[in-house]
């Protein structure tokens, strides 16, 4: 029989927060697929990493669903970024001084040798791209953040970012994570308008 995992609904807290005040949530360890690089989010090393990740997400996921009788949904791409001298990440920083993890969350219940294999036999088709190789399974443990979702394009996040930051403040915390972007919606369907980005920062209470 097979064993339908409704992600989605059950992380609905985590992937879809109200776009009208910052919360403050409970992140438990996940398992994530994630491929790391440099330089401009959506330059040319960063959609081919993202191609990469799609192409052995949805490989993994058909795969579960025929030989472990799993069936659950592929999870929105995310994305963290920092600066990759080791600086404060600003609106100042270059594009090119970014350092970026992008990564999607699968079940448990996925066993890392099983994602190998199926990266394996996806590499030998000649798919993925050259960045396929690169994507490793890793538990990626957030814990306690503070979250908002952001409407909109995604060169006008600063507000909302700074919304998210000062609510953490006035809780007691201070920001310790870095900046994540869940992406919700898709640049190449929904306007830029009404894009749909859950911005989410790790925090420690402040003593």
């Amino acid at each position: 029989m097979t064993t339908k995992l409704d992600l989605r609904k059950e992380l609905k807290h985590l992937y879809m927060p109200s776009a009208k005040a910052p919360v403050l949530v409970q992140v438990p360890p996940m398992h994530v697929l994630a491929v790391d690089g440099e330089g401009p989010p959506g330059g040319e090393a960063f959609q081919a990493a993202l191609q990469a990740l799609f192409t052995l997400a949805y490989s993994v996921r058909f795969a579960a669903k025929q030989e472990l009788d799993l069936d659950y949904p592929v999870m929105p791409p995310e994305g963290l970024y920092w600066h990759a001298g080791g600086g404060e990440l600003t609106a100042e920083t270059s594009h090119d001084q970014m350092a970026w993890t992008l990564q999607m969350m699968i079940p448990d219940q996925v066993p890392e040798d099983f994602v190998e294999r199926v990266q394996a036999e996806t590499a030998a088709k000649g798919k993925g791209g050259p960045h396929l190789s690169d994507v490793r399974l890793r538990t990626f443990a957030e814990g306690p953040s503070a979250q908002i979702m952001h409407i909109g394009p995604y060169d006008a996040e600063s507000a909302t970012i700074a919304r998210l930051v000062a609510f953490a403040e006035e809780q007691g915390y201070q920001i310790t994570g870095k900046h994540h972007e869940i992406y919700i919606g898709d640049p190449n369907r929904a306007a830029a308008d009404k894009l749909k980005t859950t911005l989410r920062l790790g925090v420690t209470k402040v003593e």
